[in-house]
């Protein structure tokens, strides 16, 4: 019962702890235009990833195995962990490295642990097949789920509330960026 509390406290708290990395990252980056460049580059893969898994993600009505749901049971998570690793390519610090690999090595378990037993309950016998066939995080190069008749929709996409992940990284780049400006 403890660790089940302990579990959920995290849970609750992943938002604000990843949100207090963005600021930390914006207050303690020394950018340059090649980590700038890379960085943002990175970036847009997460976001990519991201948009192309929130475009097959019914919440809570269905279970996605469609689209990247083939190759890995959490792209969007995959993608935070790129959009992460663009953050601290594009900060250049040491502190913002170590806060990243804390914040994922503390956060991202438990995440991963609460949304699994989530899908595990919501749809049991459809989620262990699943489970059996596709890797819990790293993706396999190879589809490991059949091909779906479920294709990418717009509508999803925006139901899923996804532009706000596009708007926030917009601003935080263009904050980089000023202050990239701003140091020379």
């Amino acid at each position: 019962m403890k660790n089940k509390k302990i579990l959920q406290l995290l849970y609750g708290w992943r938002v604000r702890m990843g949100s207090l990395g963005l600021l930390l990252a914006l207050i303690l980056a020394k950018p340059s235009p090649l980590s700038l460049g890379v960085g943002f580059a990175v970036c847009y893969l997460g976001l990519g990833l991201r948009a192309w898994a929130c475009g097959h993600l019914k919440k809570d009505k269905s279970l996605a195995i469609s689209g990247p749901y083939r190759f890995t049971r959490n792209p969007l998570y995959l993608g935070n962990l790129v959009i992460g690793i663009s953050v601290v390519i594009a900060s250049r610090s040491v502190v913002v490295v170590a806060y990243f690999i804390l914040y994922f090595l503390i956060f991202y378990p438990v995440i991963v642990s609460v949304e699994k037993a989530k899908m595990k309950q919501r749809f049991p016998a459809e989620y262990l097949q699943f489970e059996e066939n596709v890797p819990l995080f790293f993706p396999t190069l190879k589809p490991s789920f059949p091909r779906s008749d479920q294709r990418f929709k717009w509508s999803f996409y925006y139901q899923n509330k996804e532009w706000r992940a596009g708007l926030a990284s917009f601003l935080f780049w263009v904050i980089l960026f000023a202050k990239l400006l701003l140091l020379k």
